[in-house]
């Protein structure tokens, strides 16, 4: 395997002479420093991305971009053939003209349907051509065949137009008007209500009725005057032609609100439209920003805050020959006022969850509750149509018929969690070839698993049990079966499958350990897959769509420098919390660990995420910088706590009402854990995270105070109340509903603790976690009168650094906090020695 993998990697190197590899002099082994290693893609490369195959699965497409090539620099396109030949980078011009664009393909797969730039193309997949079809100063956008694929269908000027494939003639279908009945007809179409300004000064259309005495006066010109008569008896005339000449009745939507999604029902008798309204009242946060082009002080709108009025969608449905507009009726009446929400979550009755039916007190959750429809998938026959609702309070969502006629639904399938809805695939709907069943994903019985049911109303079958995940669900090219991609072998890592729509024996169809994200080839005869594993960055391989088929590595994506370290595949450890619940970690320890020594646990953000696993991590800064503590002496502990995605819907809602609860005893447990277990002195414990782990790490500082020595927190949540509303709802309720909840679980309320070192770190541009979280958090310290504590500001940072420099200097300042309150005389000596080594060398540099 090791020489397959040499030979790719030769082979690379000969096709691509430009590659970094041809450029550089013979490779140095990388100085382990925090400039180094904060370079990020600069080191350890940009992973293939975008991966498609050819219609002929004779090549694959991917877009790449090398190492040394500038941060702000596009990727570029690559093609390979299917046995790893032939790689190649294509210009701009030849990417056009051979890429199989991201867009519609038709029924016979011969044909693509896509936007570029505003307007709609037809890409030929036989001959790699592109057509225009549209070409205007409008932007057209979300093109689709109609059912018989001779014409498209695709939304203008949030009005929906249908073009026939053969030069035939444009046809409007709806005539959506925003702003109310006054507002203008979009262009083309005949104006039928409100009042124009050349309706007020006598022009043709309809004119407003006035006040009594306008009317009199009105009445009064026309009998006086012959030329005010004719011209009033014309416009009558032309009226009257236009009333009978339109038979579509304007949709007038009103102001402030917008349509957008227009989808074609496959009889072409009706439209699907989705009306959003805004919050009423709701106020949005505004970030400054202080480096600009203009020197002035900038403002970026950003979102309002959790519990605030939101915006609501609902789902109408306009007839097409008419215009008729009846809004889909969920039928989720109310009926009671709910119970609070503020109440503990308890577990659902068992059998109700696996008959799918609702429990008998959800006729009362239903009460006053508002219902998000979405997801809306028609049947391959056109016949049926299927769609997903979701309650606003996140705790129940449904599977419904919909029937365009009547506008009414049909509940097919109910899901309820006292906590919230979630889970991997809690958005997956689609409908099986035979027209007849929909598959779907459920958390019913604790993990996310994966269903079918009839659409005539039977119960729903589970295909897959076990405690492991379905994280990705797709529908075979020949429709046979399905491929799914699960944490089955273990949930450290993913694999591809195939399986019967009936389920039963699935084949494992990936070898490689470690994550596959795999594209199959139209023919069904090779993969395509992005793989990583923990000390490899993604790369792109090639390989048979068989059980135990060898893959063959295509791109080689790290700098020689990187590749010039021994990066370790950090052991996997399990430990046990103090409710029992074994908690996975990934342990960075040297291996002359002294006992007594200081150690660093490392709180992973999102919350909602998974970084115990053996693939490559998005913390990629995060573990190399694990390597340089472990060089310095120091043990390194990464866990998945409580709430972290990849092991099922206990795990998940674990923090449901207390966010800082059972996720922040896991790392008090995993402190006591590096104590008992390993020998670290109990008083030289760090702890440090960005986002959800800035808000673990300064709920650690401030209720354990005894247990973490320093902390430092990287663009923290400092006060739930002021997240966003789709995160926080979920976990916490409303503010307003459940102070309680949002008072426990933000850190400044407990600020008063704080007796560890604490560094805060936070981009002032944080369009996610405001740069307002620690500024407010900064004034309650002030007032608290306390001292050690300091705030690094990153002025050109959003929530996700950029910069080289930023990264560089936010972890010497980690570095620092924890060498200067962790370190002890012996480390600290060996520290010395390491420095002066390399600085040392650099001087000989």
């Amino acid at each position: 395997m090791k020489s397959h993998k040499f030979t790719a990697f030769c082979l690379s190197v000969l096709l691509l002479p430009y590659q970094i590899f041809a450029q550089q002099p013979a490779t140095k082994k990388i100085e382990l420093t925090i400039d180094n290693i904060m370079r990020g893609p600069e080191l350890v490369g940009h992973a293939p991305m975008d991966v498609r195959w050819s219609q002929d699965s004779q090549r694959v497409y991917f877009r790449w971009k090398q190492a040394n090539e500038p941060r702000l620099k596009e990727f570029d396109w690559y093609v390979v053939g299917r046995d790893g030949s032939g790689l190649k980078k294509l210009s701009e011009d030849e990417a056009k003209l051979a890429v199989p664009p991201l867009g519609e393909m038709s029924k016979d797969k011969t044909r693509t349907l896509f936007t570029e730039d505003g307007d709609i193309f037809l890409f030929d997949h036989a001959k790699s051509e592109r057509r225009q079809l549209t070409k205007t100063t409008d932007i057209e956008s979300n093109p689709h065949f109609t059912f018989d694929q001779k014409r498209i269908y695709f939304t203008r000027q949030n009005n929906l137009y249908v073009l026939p494939l053969d030069g035939g003639t444009l046809t409007q279908v709806t005539d959506i008007r925003s702003g109310g009945a006054a507002a203008a007809a979009p262009s083309g179409a005949a104006v039928g209500g409100g009042g124009g300004a050349a309706r007020q000064s006598g022009g043709s259309g309809e004119q407003q009725k006035g006040t009594d005495s306008q009317e009199f006066i009105k009445k009064e010109e026309r009998e006086l005057l012959e030329a005010v008569r004719e011209r009033a008896q014309q416009r009558e005339e032309q009226e009257a032609k236009r009333k009978k000449r339109e038979t579509r009745k304007p949709f007038n939507v009103p102001p402030g609100q917008s349509v957008g999604s227009l989808m074609l029902a496959p009889d072409e008798k009706s439209v699907i439209a989705t009306v959003f309204e805004p919050g009423t009242g709701a106020k949005n946060s505004i970030v400054p920003n202080y480096i600009t082009e203009s020197a002035y002080t900038e403002d970026i709108p950003a979102r309002n805050k959790v519990g605030d009025n939101q915006s609501r969608s609902r789902m109408a449905v306009i007839n097409a020959e008419t215009g008729e507009v009846k809004f889909v009726d969920h039928g989720l009446k109310t009926e009671a006022k709910a119970p609070s929400s503020a109440q503990p979550a308890t577990p659902p009755d068992a059998a109700q969850q696996r008959d799918g039916q609702t429990p008998p007190r959800q006729t009362e959750r239903q009460a006053d509750r508002q219902v998000q429809l979405s997801a809306l998938a028609w049947s391959e026959d056109g016949k049926n149509a299927v769609l997903q609702a979701r309650a606003a309070d996140n705790k129940d969502r449904w599977i419904m018929q919909l029937d365009p006629v009547t506008a009414k639904t049909k509940i097919l399938f109910t899901e309820h969690d006292d906590a919230w809805i979630g889970g991997p695939g809690s958005f997956t709907l689609g409908w099986l070839p035979d027209n007849k069943r929909v598959y779907f994903v459920s958390e019913r019985d604790g993990f996310a698993h994966l269903y079918t049911m009839a659409v005539d109303g039977s119960e729903s079958k589970q295909l897959t049990v076990g405690k492991w995940e379905v994280a990705r669900v797709e529908i075979a090219p020949d429709k046979s079966k399905f491929y799914l991609t699960t944490s089955e072998v273990s949930f450290s890592e993913r694999h591809y499958y195939a399986m019967p729509f009936d389920g039963g024996e699935r084949t494992k169809l990936t070898t490689m350990p470690g994550n596959n994200q795999v594209e199959v080839s139209p023919d069904e005869l090779m993969q395509a897959i992005i793989r990583s594993y923990s000390n490899k960055p993604p790369e792109l391989y090639l390989a048979p769509n068989k059980p135990g088929a060898e893959a063959r590595q295509i791109t080689t994506s790290p700098t020689p420098e990187f590749l010039s370290y021994n990066w370790i595949e950090p052991p996997i450890v399990n430990f046990k919390a103090r409710d029992g619940a074994d908690v996975p970690a990934r342990i960075y320890k040297p291996k002359n660990y002294q006992k007594g020594g200081a150690a660093v646990v490392f709180v992973h953000g999102a919350g909602y995420l998974q970084n115990v696993h053996k693939w490559w991590s998005s913390y990629y800064r995060e573990y190399m910088f694990h390597h340089l503590l472990m060089e310095r002496g120091y043990l390194v502990l990464d866990i998945d706590y409580r709430a972290s995605a990849g092991y099922g819907r206990d795990w998940r809602t674990g923090i449901y009402r207390h966010m800082g609860g059972k996720d922040l005893s896991d790392h008090v447990d995993a402190a006591k854990y590096l104590t008992s277990e390993h020998g670290v002195d109990a008083k030289r414990i760090g702890i440090y995270g960005g986002s959800y782990g800035g808000f673990i790490t300064l709920m650690a500082m401030f209720t354990e105070p005894d247990v973490f020595a320093a902390g430092a927190a990287l663009r923290p949540v400092t006060d739930w109340a002021h997240y966003n509303h789709g995160y926080t709802s979920n976990i916490l309720n409303n503010p307003q509903a459940d102070a309680e909840a949002y008072k426990k679980s933000s850190p400044i309320y407990f600020a008063q603790g704080l007796k560890g070192a604490l560094l805060i770190c936070h981009g002032m541009v944080d369009v996610n976690v405001h740069f307002q979280d620690s500024v407010r958090l900064a004034q309650r310290l002030i007032e608290l009168k306390k001292e050690n504590w300091e705030l690094a500001v990153y002025p050109v940072e959003d929530h996700g650094f950029e910069r080289a420099s930023s990264w560089a200097d936010e972890y010497k300042r980690i570095l620092k906090l924890f060498t200067d309150h962790l370190q002890g005389e012996v480390q600290s000596s060996s520290m010395q020695r390491l420095e002066k080594t390399v600085s040392s060398a650099k001087k000989r540099k």
